[in-house]
């Protein structure tokens, strides 16, 4: 269990932790069934909130198969066919580490992860036992005129995505602040409910939703989608 620390969400809280270690033979197994109980992994790591005064926290699954796009989704999608994502191995760059910085300047200037050095971003992208990977959300350029080949350009948008038995898993996501018309932060979430569609896997896991939280009231925007209770996951209404 962690110590009483300023929670990033709501002011005047009191956040603590309850965590374990995923490593071994067994991790990924491990972090399966933790996630499915409302864990969240960072690195090799999994926590999720134990406060005392306060369970404003509340862990959130997309159900895939039944999910429909609203018009305004549809046009956030529409805005981004330009996109071309690209599923690549859990290596850390630079480039990656430019824009995660940018992020939290511009959205998380007073969280926890605020001093984070690129070895800090390296660590949290590499050190883990668990079958995970990075999607890289780029530009699209032409094709060059001898092949049929879509090169993809700029980057403006990573996701850190966990492969679960029952689904996927964002970790982390980030993107670049300044194409706010692009919506990048929706159309990432777009994209995976799709993924995860496409592997026919039933969730789409997004962390916790945070009662009380402006920065969190997006994902509720999801639906279908269950929530995480005493008694169980139960659709939300």
């Amino acid at each position: 269990m962690t110590r009483p620390t300023s929670c990033p969400y709501i002011k005047g809280q009191k956040e603590r932790k309850i965590f374990t270690h995923l490593g071994g033979d067994e991790a990924a197994a491990l972090n399966d069934l933790l996630t499915q109980s409302g864990f969240r992994r960072s690195q090799s790591i999994a926590y999720r909130p134990s406060c005392e005064t306060c369970d404003a926290c509340i862990s959130v699954r997309v159900l895939v198969d039944d999910f429909i796009p609203t018009r305004n989704m549809k046009r956030v999608t529409k805005i981004n066919r330009d996109l071309l994502a690209n599923v690549i191995d859990p290596v850390p760059t630079s480039n990656q580490y430019s824009i995660f910085r940018a992020y939290l300047d511009a959205r998380h200037s007073d969280g926890g992860m605020v001093d984070m050095t690129i070895f800090d971003y390296a660590l949290m992208v590499e050190d883990t036992s668990i079958d995970t990977h990075l999607i890289e959300y780029r530009l699209r350029q032409p094709p060059m005129l001898d092949s049929e080949v879509t090169k993809s350009g700029e980057l403006l948008g990573v996701s850190l995505t966990d492969q679960l038995e029952d689904g996927l898993s964002m970790v982390y996501s980030f993107f670049e602040p300044e194409a706010l018309d692009r919506s990048l932060g929706t159309y990432m979430i777009l994209d995976h409910i799709e993924r995860t569609r496409k592997l026919g896997l039933p969730y789409l896991y997004l962390g916790f939703w945070v009662k009380g939280s402006d920065k969190m009231d997006y994902k509720t925007r999801f639906k279908p989608q269950e929530h995480l209770s005493p008694a169980g996951w139960q659709l939300l209404k």
